[in-house]
């Protein structure tokens, strides 16, 4: 499609007297990463509710695909993939019947339910009850269920939380895998080296406003500083220094550490996306 897979404006969301998503504004790109970061309550999985036809905007409004969000037309619903964090899986039935079952609602006849499983490490237990599965492999099948209808564009609600690192890096994997054949992805998470890893943009939302919205690259850039911390060896002890890469001493004394037989390491430093966030909004993603 030509045009933003995505796109969002003015949206506005009230529970009650709460508003809870402010009139924000976005777009996200088909084969684009946007990452949604803040805390709990900053209007992330509203916002997503909103877009998945679940809640009705208050105000403003945003468009899937091209369709509006808020007629819940069973079109858009077929072409969107959804990882929430409540697990919704029928537990009773194998994986590969839930994944069968799911596929059925978009009118799918032979789902690759087996290939889905394999993507997210679950090959081996497609005949097995969902009852018997952990935490993990719970949510290992919820992201395999987002995926069934190879969709163009995915909704994931912290996809890889309660998983070990090694089967996070593999979601991550397969979600990167979605955005290169096209899929648009708007991804919310709390863990800050995903956020990093994966998306093209990322957009801070706090208090259910956007208050920062571009690249991770650009962002570490205004809001950072480029700077060398060098830890050097002093008798018994160890002393660090750190040099800002713009300080036209900087070179001149690096040069001179370079040679020392008491330099022990060396390494850049840059902002991270956590303590931009800070700095912006001055609260934590955890809180």
């Amino acid at each position: 499609m030509t045009g933003p897979a995505i796109s969002v404006s003015g949206l506005r969301f009230t529970y009650g007297a709460l508003e809870a998503v402010k009139g924000i504004s976005f777009d996200v790109a088909p084969g684009e990463i946007l990452g949604f970061l803040g805390p709990n309550g900053a209007g992330k999985s509203t916002t997503i509710k909103m877009l998945t036809g679940q809640l009705r905007p208050s105000g403003g409004g945003a468009r899937v695909l091209g369709i509006d969000v808020s007629t819940d037309d069973p079109e858009l619903q077929a072409r969107i993939g959804v990882c929430f964090e409540e697990k919704n899986l029928y537990l009773n039935m194998s994986a590969k019947e839930n994944l069968e079952f799911f596929a059925s609602l978009y009118g799918i006849k032979d789902p690759d339910a087996d290939g889905v499983l394999r993507r997210v490490g679950l090959a081996d237990r497609a005949s097995d009850r969902v009852k018997t599965f952990s935490k993990g492999m719970r949510q290992r099948m919820m992201i395999s269920r987002a995926f069934i209808n190879s969709p163009d564009v995915l909704f994931l609600d912290e996809p890889t939380d309660g998983l070990d690192p090694a089967t996070a890096a593999a979601i991550r994997t397969t979600i990167q895998e979605e955005a290169d054949r096209g899929v648009a992805v708007l991804l919310t998470t709390h863990d800050m080296f995903e956020a990093d890893q994966l998306s093209d943009r990322v957009a801070f939302l706090n208090a259910g406003e956007i208050v920062a919205l571009d690249t991770p690259e650009n962002l570490k850039l205004r809001y950072g500083s480029r700077s060398v911390k060098v830890r050097l060896r002093e008798g018994d002890g160890i002393r660090e220094e750190t040099w800002p890469l713009d300080d036209a001493a900087a070179a001149t004394r690096l040069g001179a550490l370079m040679t020392s037989p008491d330099l022990l390491t060396m390494h850049t430093e840059e902002a991270t996306l956590e303590h931009i966030f800070i700095r912006l909004t001055g609260r934590g993603l955890a809180g």
